[in-house]
């Protein structure tokens, strides 16, 4: 098990193509931790605007009447990939992992296959 920070240090370090990651409770709203992001990337910013997409496909899940769960959300820009990760298991419930990465770098299957692994290896 590794802790918030350590999660967030090994998606910024092992992802290819990683600018920024950061753990949201959806909740409220609040990043409970980030690492990366700078002047073109603002991580709180990020971590509240993406809330309400989360908060959106719920809604809309429910509307819907779809009984199954969000694995994850990909928001595809031109030169960036966004991806949501809804986090599951005991204490982990309306939390996400938000990861920004450079589409020119990234490898998005890797980077979902190793998003997995470390929501799996998070303690919070």
């Amino acid at each position: 098990m590794v802790t918030t920070e350590a999660a967030l240090k090994e998606a910024t370090t092992s992802i290819e193509g990683a600018l920024g990651a950061a753990l949201v409770d959806y909740s409220s709203g609040m990043a409970l931790g980030m690492l990366g992001g700078g002047k073109d990337l603002d991580l709180t910013v990020a971590a509240a605007g993406n809330t309400d997409v989360v908060r959106a496909k719920v809604r809309t899940m429910e509307m819907l009447g779809i009984k199954d769960e969000i694995e994850d959300i990909l928001i595809t820009l031109g030169t960036q990939y966004h991806l949501i990760r809804l986090l599951k298991g005991r204490g982990k419930t309306g939390l996400f992992l938000y990861l920004a990465l450079d589409k020119g770098r990234a490898n998005l299957a890797m980077a979902r296959h190793q998003l997995m692994r470390i929501e799996a290896d998070l303690e919070v």
